[in-house]
């Protein structure tokens, strides 16, 4: 169909145009992607064999949608990826402000224009781009702003008296018409606007102001809701959910490699950044452990949740401390180092809500705490496990390590240390090597020093060294040596 040449109701009707719901729309286009097993929600990772498939069972229901999870979860994403779903182009007649189908107007001024000129009704075309609607609800939110009210304004300009429905200004729900709607965070929308909803997803039809006005909508809904909401700020009024025909679950990514492809996908990282940083594959790991950790820590809020976003800031500070690293030393590329995972603070402690004893310790404590626990996480990866409770007599694969600082040799590892300096001072600590070649003999040569100082900083979690944190690095020391110097 040649949409360009379609300019008129009459062309429209010989065209052999048929009307459709927009949940037949999305119904149908799903049904076909399906059948040409073509991805319907592409770039959502970690939701192939839970959300989406009960997404999809939704759609093809022709059910409006409650999508509950936490923060940082991928629910507007999936909305909004829902108007790929839609036909790329629909007819409107062309001046409504409420994207009527010429071939069933339901506003007053699409009716009377239809009335008026027939077949020779001028049509506009509408892409599939433009029928997405999205309103964050927030308490100030009102039934006018949403459903419409009468505008005075329009009444004196037109010269009309406050009972001809001509003076009804629309809210965002009749101009979204033909649309998907998305309302996010729904439990925060006041339970007196929660019920001007009723009508709306029963019956389809709108009411302003006493009119009998019967405008039967078109519409998608999409809700998004955060069940911390439900008992911090408000909820969900009963009929409402009663109202909305599926309820999905999102969750967050069940493992470091689909947490790895969200936050390299979403992380934003210029050209010149990408071409100067490299960043070894255990660093990226030990990056989304920490969000693992998060999740799991007595000083976060398990119910607030820890959003994607967590990791996704994390990286891009990341990079951007070992960046900055460069230019002060005039390098041209650089790796980033464990040590860099102090740059990342900034990003950690804006993304979590504490509980009280994590407000008692502190933000900057609870993050530096979550960077070791990853690093004690992953340690047994790539390394003999560390038993908390050994005997004198066994011997440990890390003995020459220990015994190396034991001796009096201690590390210092700046914070802006030049490349080549860095190297020589893990390259001092010869029995690092050993251990590598040993156990992780397979290691790429650019990822061999983050290896090393990931070592370094094992050995710490699990009491075989201790690490002080100075003004411009950090310290290594032998254990009891460092405790015997603060006596």
């Amino acid at each position: 169909m040649n949409y360009k040449e379609i300019q008129t109701l009459g062309a429209l009707k010989a065209s052999g145009y048929i009307p459709k719901d927009i949940k037949d729309e999305l119904r149908d286009n799903l049904r076909q992607k399906i059948k040409n097993g073509e991805p319907a929600f592409e770039k959502v990772w970690g939701y192939e064999n839970t959300v989406i498939p009960e997404l999809e069972r939704a759609i093809l229901s022709r059910h409006n949608i409650n999508l509950l999870g936490l923060r940082g979860q991928a629910k507007t994403r999936l909305a909004r990826l829902m108007v790929n779903l839609l036909d790329e182009w629909v007819p409107v007649v062309k001046g409504s402000e409420i994207n009527d189908d010429p071939m069933r107007p339901i506003s007053r001024f699409a009716i009377e224009e239809v009335a008026a000129k027939g077949d020779e009704t001028p049509v506009e075309w509408l892409h599939r781009n433009d029928r997405f609607f999205e309103k964050l609800a927030t308490p100030d939110v009102t039934v006018a702003d949403l459903i419409g009210d009468v505008d005075p304004i329009k009444a004196a300009n037109l010269k009309l008296s406050y009972a001809d429905e001509r003076v009804i200004h629309f809210g965002m729900i009749p101009r979204a018409h033909r649309c998907i709607f998305v309302i996010n965070e729904l439990p925060d929308l006041q339970a007196r606007i929660q019920v001007a909803l009723f009508n709306i997803l029963q019956e389809g039809d709108i009411q302003i102001r006493g009119f009998k006005l019967r405008m039967i909508l078109d519409i998608q809904f999409v809700f998004t809701a955060n069940p911390e909401d439900y008992t911090n700020r408000g909820s969900i009024v009963t009929p409402l959910k009663d109202r909305i025909g599926s309820q999905i679950l999102t969750h967050y990514p069940e493992n470091i490699e689909i947490a790895r492809t969200i936050t390299e996908q979403e992380a934003v990282l210029d050209k010149d950044q990408s071409e100067m940083v490299y960043i070894p594959s255990l660093a990226k790991d030990l990056l989304e452990q920490i969000s693992f950790e998060a999740r799991e820590s007595e000083y976060i809020d398990e119910k607030s949740g820890v959003s994607a976003r967590l990791s996704i800031s994390a990286l891009e500070n990341l990079v951007s401390t070992a960046e900055r690293r460069a230019l002060i030393s005039g390098e041209e590329k650089t790796t980033v180092r464990l040590s860099d995972f102090v740059g990342i603070i900034p990003a950690l402690t804006g993304k979590v809500e504490l509980v009280y004893e994590g407000e008692q310790e502190g933000a900057a404590f609870v993050a530096q705490n979550l960077i070791a626990e990853s690093v004690q996480t992953l340690f047994p990866e790539y390394f003999p496990k560390i038993e908390k409770l050994e005997r004198p007599d066994d011997e440990s694969p890390y003995k020459p390590v220990v015994e190396w600082f034991f001796e009096g040799n201690g590390l210092e590892l700046l914070d802006d240390l030049p490349d080549e300096e860095y190297k020589e001072q893990l390259d001092f600590i010869s029995p690092l090597n050993d251990l590598i070649e040993k156990y992780q003999p397979e290691t790429l040569l650019e990822d061999r020093y983050f290896i090393k100082e990931f070592l370094l900083w094992g050995l710490v979690e699990f009491k075989k060294l201790s690490k002080q944190r100075v003004t411009e690095g950090f310290q290594f020391k032998d254990l009891f040596g460092n405790y015997i110097n603060r006596l």
